[in-house]
């Protein structure tokens, strides 16, 4: 695999204005060759789509997707820039994907990462930083070991972070940018909701026998 330096990734921000992720990942595909990670950023729409990111998206639609036996449902609100845009094909088509990737989530709570309030953040470093595992460790290895697991944790919470569930080898966010490249506009997921049947309903458990056995006594 190709050296893939700092120098190297900024060279290929600089060109194209693509996030640092997508241009390490870009050059990782490519072995380092610039001209090519431009063409592979081209190809999946991700240049001209931060390019956009910027621009309001203030159009849209909000779809709906009920997972078959109808006990988990899902609605999310999906940006565009324009109404022309969110009656289209393409557009409908990656608000019923984002949908179905929500309701295949259960632990997802947050579109991204930088959603996440901060005593959510504060609360999960606290759990890792009580772990026994980490017990008489350093304290600097300690933090270090606590902010992986962090991150790590975190991303379980975010929307975008996930692996896409027709694709794994991208991102949520990597799809939305890819669909964005293709319609020529800004694309946002503003927010969701994720219904699951019975949820925070307190189910008594009654034993029958007993139940029997009190109304003959009586």
């Amino acid at each position: 695999m190709a050296d893939i330096t700092a120098k190297l990734v900024k060279d290929l921000r600089d060109k194209t204005g693509a996030g640092m992720m997508d241009c390490k990942k870009a050059l990782s595909e490519t072995s380092g060759d610039l001209t090519k990670a431009i063409e592979w950023l081209r190809q999946k729409g991700i240049a001209s789509a931060e390019k956009k990111s910027s621009r309001v998206a203030a159009e849209g639609s909000i779809g709906s997707y009920i997972h078959t036996g109808s006990r988990v449902g899902v609605l999310l609100e999906l940006n565009c820039e324009t109404d022309f845009v969110a009656r289209g094909d393409i557009f409908k088509g990656l608000l019923r994907d984002v949908a179905m990737q929500i309701a295949a989530c259960p632990n997802v709570e947050y579109v991204s990462v930088e959603e996440i309030p901060d005593e959510i953040v504060n609360r999960e470093k606290s759990i890792e930083m009580g772990r026994d595992d980490l017990e008489g460790k350093p304290e600097q290895i300690k933090s270090k070991i606590v902010e992986g697991r962090i991150g790590k944790r975190l991303k379980e919470l975010a929307l975008l972070d996930q692996p896409f569930i027709k694709d794994s080898s991208v991102s949520v966010e990597e799809l939305i940018k890819e669909v964005s490249g293709q319609i020529g506009e800004n694309l946002k997921v503003r927010r969701f909701t994720r219904y699951t049947l019975g949820e925070g309903i307190e189910v008594k458990n009654v034993d029958f026998a007993e139940e029997v056995a009190s109304i003959s006594s009586n």
